[in-house]
């Protein structure tokens, strides 16, 4: 629109320096010429909008948002049309209580009280992105800040809504995702109804107040003691049971041993013992005894 401007300009300025009879006034033809090129190339990189890949383009019309919306690449367009980007792709929204962490500079954590009364802080992420079919009504609606007039006020009250049915010690420890999982559900809706996608809803930290977290992980510590004593138990339940199972296989060894071996067997024992005495390469002296046990003597000694 600039170029159209300018070349309107230095057209009838030719004409002026024929009016006014000027030295240069020899030159106007020429001068026209010029203002008719920049009037061209006015018109024509007017006519011309080119939209980055990821985002969409919303033109407005005299201030009458058009249905239209330009895709990204190169669109031609009236030249009387203004036309504003806006990113499709998937954006997000932090409030945090640590220093530059969110999007708002300071503690921007959202603090909320429990079923119990106790106040906790909660840093949270948003992502989200705009449906590009519902680009102008959103511009209509809610502008293009639609980031601080719709995500962050909505994200925050509806924690705020729900976190009432929770204790602080839930929300901390055993109901946490259930907890993300409703809230989530309470915002998809809200932003979908105005043509926002709620793709993900992360609980970034539930910080509770000291004296609660302080009895919550003695709580803990408490818990996985009696897990490990339980296991510690578990374990010599199970070395007893082996020992008395080895006990009772000896026992039995032992019951079988006895009611099997007789006279005549420790006799057939006692021969074949001495059998392999006799033909061991090794040279040995047998002496037969008056009694039932033979003394062996090696005839190194």
């Amino acid at each position: 629109m600039v170029l159209i401007f300018l070349g309107l300009i230095v057209f009838f300025a030719a004409g002026a320096l024929q009016s006014l009879n000027a030295p240069m006034s020899q030159y106007k033809g020429t001068v026209r010429i010029v203002g008719l090129v920049v009037i061209g190339l006015g018109l024509l990189t007017s006519c011309i909008k080119q939209i980055d890949a990821g985002q969409i383009g919303v033109q407005s019309l005299f201030g009458k948002v058009q249905d239209e919306v330009l895709v990204s690449g190169l669109n031609f367009v009236n030249p009387l049309m203004e036309v504003k980007t806006i990113d499709v792709r998937t954006q997000n929204y932090t409030m945090s209580g640590v220093h530059n962490e969110g999007d708002v500079a300071g503690d921007d954590a959202i603090r909320v009280l429990t079923a119990d009364g106790l106040e906790v802080v909660i840093d949270l992420t948003v992502l989200y992105r705009v449906q590009a079919s519902q680009a102008p009504n959103i511009v209509r609606q809610i502008g293009f800040d639609f980031k601080n007039v719709v995500i962050r006020p909505i994200t925050r009250t509806k924690i705020r809504d729900n976190a009432v049915y929770y204790t602080a010690v839930d929300l901390y420890s055993i109901k946490r995702d259930e907890f993300q999982s409703r809230i989530f559900k309470s915002i998809e809706a809200n932003l979908k109804s105005r043509g926002m996608v709620l793709e993900q809803l992360l609980v970034r930290n539930i910080t509770l107040p000291a004296s609660v977290k302080g009895s919550i992980e003695e709580k803990i510590k408490a818990e996985q003691d009696a897990q490990k004593m339980q296991y510690v138990l578990q374990k010599e339940k199970q070395e007893a049971e082996r020992k008395r199972v080895e006990a009772q296989g000896i026992a039995d060894y032992q019951r079988i041993i006895s009611l099997g071996l007789g006279d005549k067997q420790l006799q057939y024992e006692q021969i074949q013992a001495m059998k392999g005495l006799m033909t061991s390469p090794n040279a040995k002296v047998i002496i037969m005894g008056g009694g039932k046990t033979p003394i062996i003597l090696d005839s190194k000694n």
